[in-house]
């Protein structure tokens, strides 16, 4: 005969049944697990912080903290050898939109808009702008201003999303692909109700990858595309991206020095202070980070390099104090690269949206100028 767990339940004394079970509360001195991550956090080793003042001495930190980043990250290289597919072309007013799909084997296939304006003649070289998305439903859609598509006009006024189609508005050849896992690049019904970046980051961590770096080489791989058109001048590269795609931003220009200029929107806060209370996007947690630093080391590779770097002044994702000591660490790296007049911060009135108003100025400085 098979006893179940009701059938246990039913032959104990009622007072037992209905008692509380003892070990349902913990005693009030039992570590809880966020407690003691938020105390590691507050206690992070970041044993390669940038502490010199010299240009040389800064040359040779890049040179440290990249190569150790880069092993954090493993390998971020695109395949050397790739097709392009144009699943569609579409002549707007003021641009060409092509919908590509680049296809490599053994290698995700990765969707990526791409513009050119409508004044562009044969022979001429444009520069190129890498425009980068963030968190969303819609993946790349909005950053081109795809208006026609169901819900993606409410993303683009709550966001200022459309700076892709900002940029081709003013001259640029503009490539937005799409990363993972958003828009085309995920079924949000397999993810049974749980947040696709912790989900995908976990399952890809079982395997031995990162969605972090997978997302890196599909936008290294979005640049071997823009610059290898004929319509592209590949000397003149740039890169922007708000939120998810402000913190994508900072890692491909980081790291891929083809990069000339970078706009980085909502995207100034740091991993030590994300994982110590709040939400930790499982796409943007490199393991082992904060042994060696922070997203702010990561930022400073980018110098001597032209950044302008975005916040709002109600952006709740923006913490001061925290973004304060993300600028100053910045700063310290260009001012010993003898930069500092490279290194620039919108502060705009408003909350969690693209702005563009020094980004623009600064892009047409460096890839137009």
């Amino acid at each position: 005969m098979q006893i179940t767990r009701r059938d246990l339940l039913a032959a104990l004394p009622t007072s037992l049944a209905t008692a509380p079970v003892a070990w349902a509360r913990p005693p009030s001195d039992t570590a809880r697990v966020t407690d003691a991550i938020r105390n590691s956090a507050g206690q992070a080793r970041l044993s390669m912080l940038f502490a010199g003042s010299t240009s040389a001495e800064c040359v040779a930190w890049q040179t440290d903290f990249r190569r150790t980043l880069q092993r954090l990250l493993g390998p971020s290289r695109p395949p050397k050898h790739f097709s392009v597919k144009q699943e569609t072309r579409v002549q707007l007013e003021d641009h060409t939109r092509y919908e590509l799909l680049l296809q490599a084997p053994g290698v995700p296939s990765v969707p990526v808009y791409l513009l050119v304006p409508s004044d562009w003649k044969p022979g001429q070289k444009r520069a190129g702008v890498l425009a980068v998305h963030g968190h969303g439903d819609f993946g790349h859609h909005p950053v081109v201003g795809r208006t026609d598509l169901d819900g993606v006009i409410a993303a683009i006024k709550k966001a200022h999303y459309d700076y892709g189609l900002q940029f081709v508005r003013r001259g640029y050849v503009v490539a937005a692909p799409c990363m993972i896992p958003f828009g085309r690049r995920v079924d949000k019904q397999k993810y049974g109700g749980t947040d696709p970046c912790a989900t995908t980051f976990v399952r890809m961590q079982a395997l031995g990858q990162l969605s972090l770096t997978a997302n890196l080489r599909d936008l290294r791989w979005t640049l071997d595309l823009l610059s290898g058109r004929t319509e592209v001048d590949g000397s003149r590269l740039g890169c922007a991206g708000l939120s998810y795609g402000g913190r994508m931003t900072m890692m491909v220009s980081a790291i891929d020095r083809r990069i000339k200029v970078a706009a980085v929107s909502g995207a100034l806060n740091l991993l030590q202070e994300r994982i110590r209370a709040r939400y930790s996007c499982g796409s943007q947690i490199i393991p082992g980070l904060l042994q060696y630093g922070d997203y702010s080391e990561i930022g400073s590779l980018i110098a001597p390099r032209p950044a302008v770097w975005e916040t709002g002044s109600t952006d709740g994702l923006i913490v001061k104090t925290w973004d304060e000591l993300f600028r100053n660490r910045l700063r310290k790296a260009y001012r010993a690269l003898d930069a500092g007049e490279n290194l620039l911060f919108d502060r705009f009135e408003g909350g969690h949206r693209w702005n563009g108003k020094v980004a623009y100025p600064l892009f047409e400085k460096v890839l137009l100028g």
